[in-house]
């Protein structure tokens, strides 16, 4: 396995391969790939990965183990509203997060961004769901940009409650209870590994090298979880309460 700049043809092979996983439903070692990309490829390779249905403009913002900022799509997107489910998957992770959604655009500039400028150019808060899963048994473990073409492991997304925008706060740490059935799998303080859940999407906005027209007006970006990586043993109906927010649920079919 080599790991670096893929020809087209081992960029065909690659994703190719990660399709077939992910319809399958199986998870393989990163060593059964060949070739890995490179970090300068993961984007353009990510986008070329098809998907079901219309894909939406929705991100998640995160950072890979170098500090380098990065987004992936998320997909399939539906909303608590609608009768929200997804399906369960054998070792399937749960990541509840606040999503922001812009009411105006944050164009690639000279000048870095602050935090007020990201306040000021988000329309609406809201609680969400990810789920997580990849074909990839070390997920980014091995290769982060391959893990990233998998779309860092994001396999659907729930948009959920409006919130106030108090949530932003780096202070907002709320008591945060999940429930599957009558099982309890989560009860702490709701807290982000930054200690602020608008850390990344700044980080992102500040990369010049990002697509200039990704964090455009009405863009939807999830900011990471405030629980951690849950496991999913099944799937079934998941109850999210937390202080100060609407009720929120969803079910894994």
């Amino acid at each position: 396995m080599t790991n670096e700049q893929l020809t087209d043809a081992d960029a065909d092979s690659v994703i190719r391969e990660l399709e077939r996983l992910r319809k399958s439903g199986e998870r393989v070692a990163t060593s059964s790939f060949a070739r890995f990309p490179v970090m300068a490829q993961m984007m353009d390779l990510q986008e070329r990965v098809s998907l079901d249905g219309n894909k939406q403009n929705a991100w998640k913002v995160a950072r890979s183990p170098d500090g380098v900022p990065v987004v992936a799509r998320l997909h399939p997107l539906i909303e608590q509203s609608a009768g929200a489910a997804l399906s369960w998957r054998k070792d399937m992770l749960l990541e509840i997060e606040i999503a922001v959604r812009l009411g105006k655009e944050l164009p690639v500039k000279a000048t870095p961004y602050q935090r007020s400028d990201i306040l000021d150019a988000i329309a609406t808060v809201h609680l969400g769901a990810e789920m997580v899963w990849t074909v990839l048994l070390e997920a980014g473990k091995v290769s982060f940009p391959l893990y990233m073409v998998d779309r860092l492991g994001n396999d659907g997304y729930v948009l959920g409650p409006d919130l106030g925008r108090e949530f932003l706060e780096p202070s907002s740490t709320p008591a945060l209870s999940i429930r599957s059935g009558s099982d309890s799998i989560f009860d702490a303080p709701a807290k982000h590994a930054t200690g602020d859940v608008l850390t990344w999407l700044l980080d992102y906005a500040n990369l010049t090298e990002r697509p200039a027209d990704l964090l455009k007006a009405g863009t939807l970006v999830t900011t990471g979880t405030l629980c951690g990586a849950i496991p999913l043993k099944q799937g079934g109906q998941f109850d999210i309460d937390m202080a100060g927010a609407p009720a929120f649920n969803f079910s894994l079919t």
